[in-house]
């Protein structure tokens, strides 16, 4: 008997009792058809032979329509000033940042997401909810000179607070109820300023549900929410801190933020989200948890956003300056990766780099 034979009969005699072999199904399971008469007659080279070929049967495509651009704006006027642990990215004023949005509306890019540094900080984080804010400010230029771009706002107040983290501090450590007021009032004057979308980052137990009842109740029912909703305590956040400003001065926030060990967790988040009102959810970061944004895609039927974090970009960046590996590769190779995954948006600092190669 050839070996492949033995393999069949192995296979009947393990699964005499499912239904395929008592005649409740037409067909025995596929593991049990004689693999032995795949080669020479099935050859998946053959598909691969040609990049015309390759092209035609690939299953994951990238689009810039899928890309969100990270944005940080600064006070002043005339500023691009370059983040040293991010390269190529900067920290715009309002009037440069329209520059950058323009280019960014004409490679297909269709949403920036907006970091605010404001011109002072302080324990309560005002700065995020001043209706003449650096974000609310640059949201009404965005949206006055480049309408056809969308802009999304972070809801946080980790760069506008003096002790750098993301709510209102109570016996050192962040007091979650007394927060939300203040994240809901930071996404409703975000959204009078002309933000099209609020994406709430601060990771508070119930903002989705404060942030929604605060928009509707001002009249802004029609405003989207893109959660945060797996957002996790990672080690890859390092660069953004120096971009934005905003490394907590005392502690971690690995109180609020999320273990990097669970999974399941997340699904519980997701689903808390979505249940308060959440329309979209975001994992952050995205290649360290691309299990992560797989098992959300499947288990939950709303837009899954994933962001490729400073951490993830500045690698490739560094690497490919060493020469260590193929950085324009390397960048695409990793974006189809997050959208294989299960992700529908993807957020990168590469998007104007991917944006122009596709």
């Amino acid at each position: 008997m050839p070996p492949s034979a033995v393999i069949v009969v192995d296979l009947f005699q393990r699964h005499n009792s499912s239904g395929w072999r008592h005649g409740l199904s037409r067909r025995p399971p596929a593991a049990c058809y004689d693999l032995g008469m795949a080669f020479p007659v099935h050859r998946p080279r053959r598909l691969r032979r040609t990049e015309l070929l390759r092209s035609f049967v690939r299953e994951t495509r990238l689009s810039p329509e899928s890309f969100v651009y990270p944005l940080f704006v600064c006070p002043g006027t005339g500023v691009k000033q370059e983040i040293s642990a991010m390269p190529g990215n900067y920290r715009f004023s309002v009037d440069r940042v329209i520059e950058e949005c323009r280019e960014a509306a004409g490679l297909g890019i269709p949403a920036v997401l907006l970091f605010g540094l404001p011109e002072s900080k302080d324990e309560a984080g005002s700065g995020a909810y001043d209706d003449d804010g650096i974000v609310q400010r640059a949201a009404r230029a965005i949206k006055r000179e480049v309408p056809g771009l969308m802009v999304i706002t972070d809801v946080c107040l980790c760069e506008y607070t003096s002790h750098g983290h993301c709510g209102r501090i109570a016996d050192g450590d962040v007091d979650n109820d007394s927060t939300l007021e203040l994240i809901a009032r930071t996404a409703v004057s975000q959204a009078r300023a002309g933000a099209d979308i609020v994406a709430p980052s601060d990771m508070m137990d119930g903002r989705v549900a404060a942030i929604r009842s605060a928009l509707d109740a001002a009249g802004l029912a029609n405003i989207p929410i893109l959660s945060y909703a797996a957002k996790y305590a990672s080690v890859f956040y390092g660069p953004f801190r120096e971009a934005a400003d905003s490394a907590p001065q005392f502690g971690d926030r690995r109180s609020y933020q999320m273990d990097p060990a669970n999974q399941r967790e997340a699904m519980r988040e997701v689903a808390l989200d979505i249940e308060e009102g959440a329309d979209m959810v975001m994992i952050k970061p995205a290649m360290p948890y691309l299990d992560v944004i797989c098992r959300v895609r499947q288990q939950f039927n709303v837009p899954v956003a994933a962001y490729q974090v400073s951490g993830e970009f500045s690698m490739i960046v560094a690497a490919a300056r060493l020469g260590w590996l193929d950085g324009t590769r390397a960048m695409m190779e990793s974006l189809v990766a997050i959208r294989r995954a299960g992700a529908d948006l993807i957020l990168t600092y590469f998007a104007k780099q991917a944006a122009k190669l596709l």
